[in-house]
């Protein structure tokens, strides 16, 4: 029996939510695609920011391209309280838990995105009580909220 299944999720569009209870380290499922180098993930239109985008970095030289529907784990959102992490060795890449997970709650990881990057592009619907507003790894958060607190004292004045 599979440990997910698909279902309409609140954070984005379609989500994966977990089929019974899952265990803390229990690996759930395989990230697959196409290895590609990252300078086709650069020159290639595919991965417009604009777009749905299901790109992993591997390494320095290589990606891996999600973007296929027999990929299910693509369909994974980010949450700025994940109960998920990506795991990888060499050019494989899994989903599994990191704490305890009910059934029937979707699974989430960090997408791990940089501060550096454009952040404002990427909106976070995550709705968790600690979520930033943008989709930036957790490392990074602390400056987006540093931010705002400066807006909204200045607001508050």
């Amino acid at each position: 029996m599979k440990l997910y299944k698909i279902k309409k999720s609140n954070i984005d569009k379609k989500g994966l939510y977990a089929s019974k209870d899952i265990k803390e380290g229990k690996k759930i499922i395989d990230y697959v695609g196409k290895i590609i180098t990252q300078k086709e993930a650069e020159n290639n239109p595919k991965f417009d920011n604009g777009k749905d985008i299901y790109l992993f970095n591997l390494n320095s030289r290589y990606c891996l391209d999600g973007d296929f529907k027999w990929n299910t784990a693509r369909l994974i959102n980010h949450s700025c309280n994940p109960n998920c992490e990506v795991e990888g060795e060499g050019l494989k890449l899994w989903i599994s838990s990191i704490r305890e997970i009910k059934k029937d709650e979707e699974l989430t990881y960090d997408y791990g995105f940089g501060y550096d990057q454009d952040y404002k592009q990427f909106p976070c619907k995550c709705g968790s009580i600690n979520c930033a507003g943008y989709i930036v790894r957790q490392g990074s958060r602390w400056r987006i909220n540093k931010k705002f607190k400066k807006i909204n004292s200045r607001i508050s004045k």
